[in-house]
């Protein structure tokens, strides 16, 4: 019987649940960029993601995350256009709210940034996870509920608490390695759909024997 893979495409992948959203069908800012497969979960409006969730995108830093990441409820990119002024007596961003204070937009524009916001495939973002500017997540790490992370995360690293600290890496440093060879999400789709069991739930030796040869 043939195996068919999801259709990376549809914007709601489980029937009958609204609150599921694949993000790559979804996003249309330039400046957002989402791999295959990547969802987002939102009993409230999980379409709203890039208002509600991206939140100070003014540019021209991007947010990118790769395929395969899972995203709860909540979860929080703050951008770079959040930056306010610290190096004089106040940090309110007069400029902003217009009028004749508009002339001075200039002591916003230098403000320094912290660079794009990238996180690598297979990441799972729990349940109103905050993730500050310029930061960078790796591939199959694992972010507690409630984390505020405030620096980079290593790969198949889990971390937790505000400020989120590194608790544990998910597998030895050798092991992390083989699966950052093996990149099962770059797999094609046909392939995965054969050997999901063992993407799940098998070893790290099931899965260097279920990679598919070379092209």
């Amino acid at each position: 019987m043939p195996v068919e893979p999801a259709d990376p495409n549809v914007l709601h992948p489980m029937p009958g649940q609204p609150r599921v959203v694949l993000l790559k069908p979804l996003v249309t800012s330039p400046l957002i960029e989402v791999g295959e497969y990547s969802y987002y979960d939102d009993p409230d409006d999980a379409t709203a993601f890039e208002t509600r969730n991206v939140l100070y995108h003014y540019g021209p830093e991007r947010l990118v995350i790769g395929k395969f990441c899972a995203l709860g409820s909540g979860v929080r990119f703050i951008m770079n256009g959040a930056n306010h002024r610290m190096d004089g007596p106040s940090t309110f961003p007069f400029p902003v709210m217009g009028a004749s204070w508009a002339e001075h937009f200039d002591l916003l524009t230098g403000l320094p940034g912290k660079g794009d916001t990238v996180v690598g495939n297979d990441v799972w973002f729990g349940y109103r996870t905050t993730v500050m500017p310029g930061v960078r997540i790796g591939h199959g790490a694992v972010i507690a509920s409630g984390s505020v992370v405030v620096e980079d995360v290593p790969d198949y690293g889990v971390v937790g608490g505000n400020p989120a600290r590194l608790l544990r890496l998910r597998f030895e440093a050798a092991d992390v390695n083989r699966l950052l060879a093996l990149a099962w999400w770059d797999w094609p789709a046909q392939h995965i759909t054969e050997h999901i069991r063992t993407i799940m739930s098998g070893s790290i030796d099931a899965l260097e024997a279920a990679a598919p040869g070379p092209v």
